[in-house]
């Protein structure tokens, strides 16, 4: 069977078409690689990259990708609402099929060593390739961001694991990784008031005693005049995307705000819309395996 592994890079870039597009193309013109999705927010200022393909495959677009960020993005012009430290910010591997999490951490080794030496970026390992436990968390790693990244690494704690102690002076660090599936999923909130949605980050995060495997933090959209609950969703079968949106609501209207919309930045497992219908349409005895059409074309 052919194995099949996704990548879902962000790179700091969410407003220069011209450059998101050359970017993009490093993808589009990987043999063996297919473009899933990508999605650019203008005042987060970052491009959300989802693609897949076999591990060889992936390895070359996404190290092609880091190269072409490097050469085109420069932070110490760039200002977003996201929290960054890379032209290429993280750069995650999920096993898709006939991958295993092992396999995707090796990948994530590979990687990392490539981008060092082809992108003179320097690389940290996250999550379940972490090489430490305190550098198992993304936030843990990119606090300080771009800004604070050089007197960071100073620190023996926080050298780089691949391209030696230091940053690239405009393209900052990486980090790189293997993960289980995670949903970018924020919440928009009916105030102008980022307060509230920095209150009810710190609520709902896992960090704070909030939900487990959810990390979310307030943000605002310029264009909308609107604050948001900014959140990642680090296994949806631990926390559902229906118990995040419930604890919103109800935490919103402590404050007499109403929830406006949502949106999904990227791709996500089906599982986690059937369990959200199951929940809200209240269906007894659902069998989604049986009784979702579309689980018999598969």
């Amino acid at each position: 069977m052919a194995k099949i592994v996704e990548s879902v890079p962000n790179i700091s870039e969410g407003r220069n078409k011209d450059i998101i597009e050359a970017c993009i193309d490093e993808i589009r013109t990987t043999p063996g690689c297919t473009l899933l999705d990508y999605s650019s927010d203008e005042d987060h200022n970052r491009t959300v990259i989802t693609y897949m393909g076999s591990p060889e495959a992936v390895e070359d677009a996404s190290v092609k990708l880091a190269k072409k960020t490097v050469e085109l993005i420069d932070l110490t012009k760039h200002e977003g609402a996201h929290p960054r430290m890379g032209c290429v910010d993280v750069m995650p591997f999920i096993p898709l099929k006939d991958m295993t999490m092992d396999e995707c951490v090796e990948l994530s080794n590979r990687v990392g060593e490539r981008i060092a030496k082809e992108a003179d970026l320097p690389v940290f390992l996250y999550e379940k390739s972490a090489t430490a436990p305190h550098r198992q968390n993304l936030a843990a790693i990119r606090k300080g961001q771009f800004e604070g990244m050089a007197e960071k690494v100073k620190d023996p704690d926080w050298i780089p694991d691949f391209g030696g102690q230091r940053i690239h002076p405009t393209g900052g660090a990486v980090c790189v990784g293997a993960r289980p599936p995670l949903i970018a999923y924020n919440i928009n909130l009916g105030t102008s008031d980022l307060s509230i949605a920095e209150k009810i980050g710190k609520i709902i995060r896992e960090s704070s005693g909030g939900l487990h495997a959810v990390k979310a933090m307030g943000v605002m959209l310029e264009d909308r005049n609107i604050a948001q609950v900014s959140i990642n969703m680090t296994d949806y079968a631990v926390t559902p995307l229906y118990r995040v949106m419930e604890l919103v609501k109800a935490e919103a209207k402590m404050y007499g705000v109403s929830v406006v919309g949502s949106e999904l930045i990227g791709l996500a497992p089906m599982q986690a819309f059937l369990d959200t219908a199951e929940y809200y349409l209240q269906i007894e005895d659902f069998k989604p395996e049986i009784q979702v059409i579309e689980n018999h074309l598969l």
